[in-house]
């Protein structure tokens, strides 16, 4: 992507690198061997030959006939010590969308090319600024939508998740340097390694490979949002909850039943965490066809939830609510927390609900219940007090290593497999070659994701996907 190799001299590529429209102002980045001399053709002012590194100033660039076309900062990075690795020039000018593509199409006149999705941060990675992880938290810092999902991406872009493989991929390196040795020497029947250091050292990459595999069903939650699911009976008070979530009019709110007939999301972040909040139809049979899809969607996306909340009316039959809580979430893998709607009609002042009729289902189905009222706000700061500890209890953002990308969950998938047969060789005593075999092809999976092994389809795949200018 710009570069025809690694021993090759590349192109000097330009783009802006803020997003499209109208601002106070913009940046437009040039990166590459000849950004000075490139710059040096439409500037006015000092001498870029003799700009030092990490310094900014203040100049004209001029058009072909020399006259001005912006007033600019000028930042200069010199190579190594910048982004991509390269010279690198930013120049900040004022944002109009006119003067950001008169700026581009100066410097391309002068020499550039024009960047492709993804070219800088490319560059960065083919010399050694960022490894490909780091590159990727690139891409999820600029996606970020929460301070959780901005704290993750923070992390895989200080290299936390890429030192924690370097180490995983240490251990197999000295693991393999033993059996190695056992292979030159296959014919005196000697072992330089203690086997049950070696079962040992393996369980422990497994266990860390596994948890961090793990962490990915946690981690895309936080990435995209954990998914709510509202649920309940018509007119159980779900679109006015979600209202009162967003803070806004999102669902349509009628006495009429059935109102809601299809799904409506919206996100909220809460302490840091992004919830993605799903009104769904209410439950119950109905002759309209209309209405009967929008009851299978609901019962689609309570499959889907990481969390039901659901919605139970206290003036209408609370025993028949709660059987088809029962039967409704009875096969879920979500958490389910039971919430008594329309407290300031009936005065529920505690989570314990109304009475429950004789041989109803109890409240005891959910994991959770609370009392509220959505036209108030009674009780909805405990309700989302509890859906922040849910997301939370099992991974802390803040205190764990944490995958959001699924090329990373993959290949850590990937990598259990040989290493639970490496386990188990160990553990039965299988020849050292096959055991090598196995902790190779460990190695090389866990190297995917940092780059160390890689691909040209890999790396298109992965940077195609950036915006232009980063």
């Amino acid at each position: 992507m710009g570069q025809k190799g690694l021993n090759t001299r590349p192109d000097t590529i330009a783009a802006v690198s803020t997003p499209p429209g109208r601002g106070g102002i913009a940046v437009v980045r040039l990166s590459g061997p000849d950004a000075i001399s490139i710059l040096q053709r439409c500037w006015r002012g000092a001498d870029p030959s003799g700009f030092a590194s990490h310094t900014l100033h203040l100049g004209w660039l001029v058009d072909a006939r020399g006259e001005d076309i912006d007033q600019v900062v000028c930042a200069f990075y010199k190579g190594p010590r910048s982004y991509t690795g390269e010279d690198v020039v930013e120049l900040s000018c004022h944002g109009s969308p006119w003067l950001q593509q008169a700026i581009v199409s100066r410097l391309i006149d002068c020499g550039a090319r024009s960047a492709l999705p993804g070219e800088f941060t490319q560059r960065a990675f083919l010399n050694g600024t960022l490894d490909l992880a780091q590159a990727e938290g690139v891409a999820d810092m600029i996606a970020a939508s929460s301070a959780a999902s901005a704290r993750i991406a923070a992390s895989q872009l200080r290299g936390d998740f890429s030192r924690r493989l370097a180490r995983l991929r240490g251990d197999l390196l000295d693991l393999g340097v033993l059996l190695e040795l056992e292979l030159d020497f296959s014919e005196e029947d000697v072992e330089f390694a203690d086997r049950s250091r070696l079962v040992e050292l393996t369980r422990t990459v497994l266990g860390v490979v596994e948890k961090l595999a793990g962490s990915f069903r946690a981690g895309n939650a936080f990435k995209n949002g954990v998914p709510v699911a509202i649920v309940g009976v018509p007119n159980s008070g779900k679109s006015t909850f979600l209202n009162a979530l967003v803070g806004e009019e999102r669902a349509i709110v009628s006495d009429i039943p059935g109102t809601t007939r299809d799904v409506i999301e919206d996100t909220v972040e809460l302490e840091g965490v992004l919830f993605r909040f799903i009104d769904t139809a209410g439950l119950r049979e109905s002759d309209d066809v209309v209405e009967r899809i929008g009851v299978e969607r609901a019962r689609r996306k309570i499959a889907e939830a990481a969390v039901v909340l659901y919605m139970i009316d206290p003036t209408q039959d609370v025993a028949r609510q709660l059987a088809l809580m029962h039967r409704t979430v009875t096969d879920t893998r979500a958490r389910v927390i039971t919430i008594v709607s329309k407290a300031d009609l009936t005065k529920a002042e505690s989570t314990d609900g109304p009475a429950k009729a004789e041989g109803s289902v109890g409240y005891d189905t959910a994991d959770d219940c609370f009392a509220i009222s959505a036209r108030t706000g009674a009780g909805i700061s405990d309700v989302t007090a509890a859906l922040v500890a849910i997301a939370t209890e099992e991974y802390d953002p803040q205190q764990e290593l944490i995958i959001t990308n699924a090329r990373h969950y993959e290949a850590l998938r990937r990598a259990e497999a040989p290493l639970r047969r490496l386990l188990e060789g160990l553990e039965t005593g299988v020849s050292a070659d096959f055991l090598a075999q196995d902790l190779r092809e460990a190695s090389h999976h866990l190297g995917t994701i940092t780059g160390d092994v890689t691909s040209t389809d890999i790396l298109h795949t992965i940077f195609s996907r950036y915006c232009i200018g980063k």
